[in-house]
C-alpha cells in the first residue's frame, strides 16, 4: 500500500494511506449495485404512477419489486429515477471524499445502504477513518457534502417541475396512499413554472421525485447536531452551541412526532439522542472560520430551510 506521512500540529507525525484498499472498492461496488436495483424498483412505481396520472400505491410498489426477478427488464423504466437519485447522493458523498483528500484525512469509499421501500435507499455514507483536527477542515468536510448534493439537486427538481401534471386529489387521504411534503424550494419552483396551482396537486416526473428524495436527504444530513454534516458545521462555529443543540434537537424531533407530523422523527430523534452520547475526537486547532467559510455555512442554513419538510411523508389510514 501507498502511504505518505502528514504532519499534526508541529512534532508528531501519523501515516495515512493514499487510497483505500481494493477490498473495500469492491465492496462499495457491491452495495451501489443492490441500491441500483432497489432504486430501479422505485423508479419503475414512480413512472408508473406518473404515466397513469395517479398517486403512488403501496400495491404498485410491491408489483414492481416481484420484476426484479420475473422481468427485470421492466425496470428500465426507473432508470431516469435511479440514475438521478444516485448520481445526486455519490456526488454528495464524493464532496466529504475529497475533502477528506484534501485535508489528508483517511476516509473510505462512498458505501450505499440499499433498502426495498418506496425511494429505494437508505443514502449513502463515508467512513472517516482518522481525527479531524481543525474546525476549518471540520467545516469542509461538512459543508462539501450537502452543497455538492443540492448544486445537482435543484436542476433535476426544476426539470420534474416543468415536466409535472396537475393531478386533483393527491394530496387528499381518500385517493391517495402516500402524500408527499412539499419543501420551500419546492414550492417556490411550483409557483414560478405553474402560478395559481397549489403544489400539492402536482404530480412530479419521476426525475422530479429523486430530487425530491435528494432535498430529504440533504435536509437530514444538515441537522445541526451530533456527528451528522450539519453538527460538523455547527461545532466548527461553536462547540457550546453544538452540544446544546445536540441535546434539544432530539426532543424537538420527537414533539414533532407527537403532534403527528410525521411518526418518523421517533426513530430520527431516539438515533440523534444515542448519537449525542457518543465521543468526538477534541479539535486541536480551533482557528475560526475565515469569512468565506462562514458565509458558506449562512448558505448551508438557507439550503436546509429551502429543503426541510417537517411532515415530509403521510400515510393514509388505508394504507397500514
Amino acid at each position: 500500500m501507498d502511504w505518505r506521512a502528514i504532519p499534526i500540529g508541529e512534532v508528531q507525525y501519523a501515516r495515512v494511506p493514499r487510497r483505500p484498499s481494493a477490498r473495500a472498492l469492491i465492496l462499495a461496488c457491491f452495495l451501489f449495485f443492490l441500491t441500483l436495483c432497489t432504486c430501479l424498483v422505485a423508479g419503475t412505481q414512480f413512472a408508473i404512477a406518473y404515466a397513469r396520472n395517479q398517486a403512488v400505491s403501496l400495491d404498485e410498489f410491491v408489483r414492481a419489486f416481484a420484476l426484479l426477478y420475473k422481468h427485470p427488464a421492466a425496470l428500465s423504466a426507473g432508470l431516469p429515477f435511479a440514475i438521478t437519485l444516485l448520481t445526486i447522493l455519490l456526488a454528495h458523498e464524493l464532496g466529504h471524499f475529497f475533502a477528506c483528500r484534501h485535508h489528508h484525512i483517511r476516509a473510505s469509499y462512498p458505501y450505499f445502504i440499499p433498502f426495498p421501500s418506496l425511494i429505494g435507499t437508505f443514502g449513502a455514507f463515508i467512513l472517516i477513518r482518522s481525527p479531524i483536527r481543525t474546525a476549518r477542515a471540520l467545516f469542509d468536510v461538512g459543508a462539501s457534502g450537502p452543497l455538492v448534493g443540492f448544486v445537482l439537486a435543484v436542476p433535476a427538481l426544476i426539470y420534474g417541475v416543468l415536466h409535472a401534471k396537475i393531478v386533483p386529489g393527491l394530496v387528499d387521504p381518500r385517493h391517495a396512499e402516500v402524500v408527499f411534503g412539499t419543501p420551500l424550494l419546492l414550492r417556490f419552483l411550483a409557483n414560478l413554472a405553474h402560478p395559481g396551482i397549489s403544489p400539492g396537486t402536482l404530480l412530479l416526473h419521476p426525475v422530479g421525485r429523486a430530487a425530491w428524495v435528494g432535498l430529504f436527504a440533504t435536509s437530514l444530513n444538515l441537522l445541526p447536531v451530533a456527528q451528522l454534516d450539519g453538527g460538523h458545521i455547527l461545532r466548527s462555529i461553536s462547540s457550546r452551541l453544538h452540544r446544546f443543540l445536540s441535546s434539544l434537537l432530539p426532543l424537538v424531533l420527537i414533539v414533532l412526532a407527537y403532534f403527528h407530523f410525521w411518526e418518523g422523527w421517533y426513530i430520527w430523534g431516539a438515533l440523534l439522542f444515542g448519537m449525542s452520547f457518543l465521543r468526538v475526537a477534541p479539535i486541536f486547532d480551533p482557528t475560526p472560520l475565515n469569512p468565506h467559510r462562514r458565509l458558506g455555512a449562512l448558505f448551508t442554513l438557507l439550503v436546509f430551510l429551502l429543503c426541510f419538510m417537517p411532515a415530509p411523508f403521510n400515510f393514509s389510514p388505508t394504507s397500514h
